[in-house]
């Protein structure tokens, strides 16, 4: 897997489906059993994600590289993918 393809990925999934930002959120999609995939800045801080019952991805970046890669303008350390809308991300 490509840093490319996730990339492409991930701002499809963001345009055209649903996306929650941040550990909080994506620790609560995931306990909602609602996240399908979730992806982790390789540096972020929460070991117990990557145990998570759902696909995890680990994106090489770090969580500045990972937010920017998103389009936000702060730190993103983790995401859940709840709806891939016409991504390919879960193929990822």
């Amino acid at each position: 897997m490509s840093e490319v393809d996730i990339s492409r990925a991930l701002k499809s999934a963001i345009t055209t489906g649903k996306v929650q930002f941040g550990l909080d959120q994506t620790m609560k999609a995931v306990k909602a059993g609602e996240a399908q995939m979730i992806i982790l800045a390789r540096n972020c801080p929460c070991q117990e994600l990557k145990d998570a019952n759902v696909k995890v991805r680990i994106y090489e970046g770090n969580n500045m590289e990972l937010g920017a890669l998103c389009g936000k303008p702060f730190s993103v350390s983790a995401l859940a993918i709840i709806d891939k809308g016409s991504s390919n991300i879960l193929t990822l």
